[in-house]
Order: structure tokens, then C-alpha cells, then sequence
């Protein structure tokens, strides 16, 4: 099993990142329009952005948008083939927000390339073409909408 490194997580994350700041914009710009908007609309389309997105992505894809893009995916560490379930998507996400760069610390002396958040979700991130079945791979949703690389 190859896992993730360094370089494509971060790359992920920043991805991510961005992603998650064109969604801002949306939301701002839709909400923006309607006018006299509730300021709990804002804070809904806010938090659902923040702290929804990778949680949701995570367990229910395997992967978000950034990881999508650097071909990484996101699984248990007790069973590779399974993706982590929503409550260990969350716990994991806000173990990387509170930890920040510190989770990245123990990637490298580590046999599977694990964050310190990936430690206590019990989670591990792998390279795409190993992480996800021939099913999988059919049945993913961005797979559908993109041409993949290789077939170029």
C-alpha cells in the first residue's frame, strides 16, 4: 500500500483552502443578493463551509476536492478498503484545525505517513490507485465529471 506524503497533503490542504474561499464567495455574493439576509443565514452557509466540508467529503467520498486533485484518499487505518466513518471524519478535522501544522510533525517518521490527527481517528491517507477499488473507481463521483489523467 503506498500512502500519502508530505508534499501531496499539503498540496491538499491549500486546494482546500482555496476552494473553500471561492464557496465563501459564493455564498456571500448569493446571500448578498437576496438582500435583507438573516444574519444566521450567514452563519449557517459559514460553518457549513468551514467545518462541513472536509468532514462530509471525507466519510462520505473518501476524499475532498484537494485530495481529489493530488489523487490521495482517506480510509480507516484498521481496514484500508473502508472509509472513515462521519464522527471520525469530525474528530479528525478538529484535531487538524486545533493542532495545525504540529499534526504534519510525525508524517515523516512514521511507517504509513500518518499525522498525529490520523493517529487518534485511526485513519491513514493513501495514494488514490491503491486506496480505491475497481468499483470504487467507477462509482466516484468527481471520476464522472473529469477525464482522469492517464486516459490523455
Amino acid at each position: 500500500m503506498k500512502y500519502a506524503n508530505l508534499s501531496d497533503r499539503v498540496k491538499a490542504f491549500f486546494f482546500d483552502q482555496l476552494f473553500m474561499i471561492f464557496l465563501a464567495i459564493l455564498a456571500s455574493r448569493f446571500l448578498g443578493e437576496e438582500g435583507n439576509v438573516p444574519d444566521s443565514y450567514r452563519i449557517v452557509a459559514f460553518i457549513l463551509i468551514v467545518f462541513i466540508y472536509e468532514p462530509f467529503c471525507t466519510s462520505v467520498l473518501g476524499f475532498t476536492l484537494g485530495h481529489y486533485l493530488m489523487r490521495i484518499r482517506v480510509r480507516r487505518r484498521s481496514d484500508e478498503t473502508r472509509k472513515i466513518n462521519i464522527l471520525a471524519a469530525i474528530f479528525r478535522y478538529v484535531l487538524k484545525i486545533c493542532l495545525g501544522w504540529i499534526s504534519l510533525l510525525t508524517i515523516s517518521s512514521s511507517k504509513r505517513k500518518t499525522a498525529i490527527h490520523d493517529i487518534v481517528a485511526g485513519s491513514v491517507v493513501l495514494k488514490s490507485k491503491q486506496s480505491l477499488t475497481e468499483e470504487e473507481e467507477l462509482n466516484d463521483p468527481i471520476h464522472l465529471l473529469v477525464d482522469d489523467k492517464e486516459d490523455v
